[in-house]
């Protein structure tokens, strides 16, 4: 085994790993966020069903869709790995005991957070890009414009999802539990990078709670307002507040 080797396989090594892979996913979570804000326009899906068409037909984004998949992969891997290596390595004894109740919650709950992430991952993946990408069973979005009429509406699927309780339910879960992941994770992956200079450290840990809330915030109100304030075609209802129907109208 190479001195490579060795290192990527060691708990350090598989911390490093975790670190750059989580960061580099930060990024995605930023695109994807803004992305998803076009749910929020009020043209009937027509925004982010050309922003849908754009990131699933451009090359550019299809290779790097690539990078995601492997930036998961690591991410995934590495964390049930280093889960493993912990739980083998863990003593049961009263200073052990006693580290773990002096720890943070997040820190010490970080394995139920990500599998909450995940099984969300994988019911979201297969429910919007499975179908968009392999199964071509979403509907089109017909119109007389011929450059969109073909464009898969992936907005009416989005909005249909968003009337299910269980899948807003689920998804809320997911974005809290995102929330307390990164909001853990984006500091402990500047630590572990080693930029951890005691006068730039609280600056980084209050932009790694902001960027936690706002990321998570944002993608929670997404499923609760479909869900609370639209019908299954994301019109806004008659009894949603009015504010809400005059930011609605805004867009």
């Amino acid at each position: 085994m190479s001195w490579i080797t060795k290192t990527l396989t060691s708990s350090i090594g598989r911390k490093l790993i975790m670190s750059v892979t989580g960061l580099f996913l930060c990024t995605f979570l930023v695109v994807h966020l803004v992305g998803n804000l076009q749910l929020f326009k009020h043209d009937g899906g027509a925004a982010f069903n050309a922003y849908s068409h754009f990131m699933g037909t451009n090359p550019i984004i299809r290779t790097i869709e690539w990078g995601l998949v492997l930036g998961f992969g690591f991410h995934i891997y590495e964390a049930w790995a280093l889960y493993r290596r912990n739980k083998a390595a863990r003593g049961h004894g009263y200073a052990q005991w006693k580290a773990e109740q002096n720890s943070e919650w997040t820190s010490r709950n970080m394995s139920l957070l990500g599998t909450i992430i995940l099984i969300f991952l994988i019911v979201h993946l297969y429910n919007f890009f499975w179908r968009a990408r392999f199964a071509g069973d979403l509907p089109k979005m017909g119109g007389a414009d011929p450059l969109t009429s073909d464009y898969d509406n992936l907005y009416l699927a989005v909005v249909s999802s968003f009337q299910l309780w269980w899948y807003v339910a689920l998804y809320v879960a997911a974005q809290i539990s995102l929330g307390y992941h990164l909001w853990h994770g984006f500091r402990s992956g500047f630590q572990t990078l080693g930029l951890n200079h005691r006068k730039y450290m609280p600056l980084i840990k209050y932009a790694g709670y902001v960027f936690s809330v706002v990321v998570a915030a944002g993608f929670a109100s997404m499923p609760l307002y479909f869900f609370l304030f639209t019908n299954e075609r994301g019109d806004v209802v008659s009894n949603a507040p009015a504010f809400l129907q005059s930011v609605a109208s805004a867009f």
